[in-house]
């Protein structure tokens, strides 16, 4: 298959488990829960994404006509310095990544000495071989990976079934809250943050997961 890719970069995982380290972000283009468009937003499952996923104009983005071409691609973003014992980390993101991944490209990584994680809405079975799946649950789309390292719940979303209680019995090792960004209103953002706290020393299974990421500056 050819592989549609907005973005491919180095930097510091910014959420969840693998925060402040080292990975080649390779986000994919597209994704089934939003076409990414501000005309469409309203009418989108998942209303509140702040990432551009459209199209392959990003830096190392492009479109790849083989896995081996575009897991070269990836590994050339690693820093020369491989070999000093960090394992080399690529991050599958998008948009929604599982509509492309696959077996092939997740063996292309591996073949390169990549360790290979996702960040994925859970709509999609994740193919076998991946190291680190990380689920973010979205209301109103139905949940198909229930099982995983890593979930991580942008609180709150006003729908019941968002709710973080109803993700508890399920087979991850990490539980995480994400407070939801409100771009443009710091206040609101604030009050996201201070409730999913609130809900962590409620809930110790859980713990507050930021974007350090945009705290430091980094993409």
């Amino acid at each position: 298959m050819t592989y549609a890719v907005k973005e491919i970069y180095l930097t510091l995982q910014g959420e969840g488990n693998h925060t402040g380290r080292a990975a080649v972000f390779m986000r994919f283009a597209g994704c089934n829960l939003w076409s990414g468009l501000e005309r469409d937003r309203t009418e989108a499952v998942c209303q509140f994404c702040d990432t551009d996923f459209v199209g392959v104009n990003g830096p190392g983005g492009g479109k790849f006509k083989t896995a081996n071409a575009l897991a070269d691609a990836v590994a050339a973003h690693w820093p020369a310095t491989r070999n000093s014992g960090a394992k080399p980390y690529v991050i599958c993101t998008g948009g929604e990544p599982l509509l492309q991944l696959d077996t092939p490209l997740i063996e292309a990584f591996h073949a390169r000495g990549l360790e290979v994680g996702v960040e994925t809405n859970g709509t999609i079975a994740a193919p076998e071989g991946i190291d680190w799946i990380c689920v973010s649950p979205k209301a109103d789309a139905p949940l198909v990976q229930t099982r995983g390292n890593e979930l991580k719940l942008v609180f709150p979303q006003a729908q019941a079934e968002t709710h973080p209680s109803r993700f508890e019995h399920l087979s991850f090792q990490h539980f995480y809250l994400q407070p939801l960004d409100v771009i443009g209103d710091p206040a609101q953002t604030a009050s996201h943050v201070a409730s999913a706290a609130a809900y962590c020393l409620a809930h110790p299974l859980w713990r507050l997961s930021t974007q350090t990421h945009k705290l430091i500056g980094l993409p």
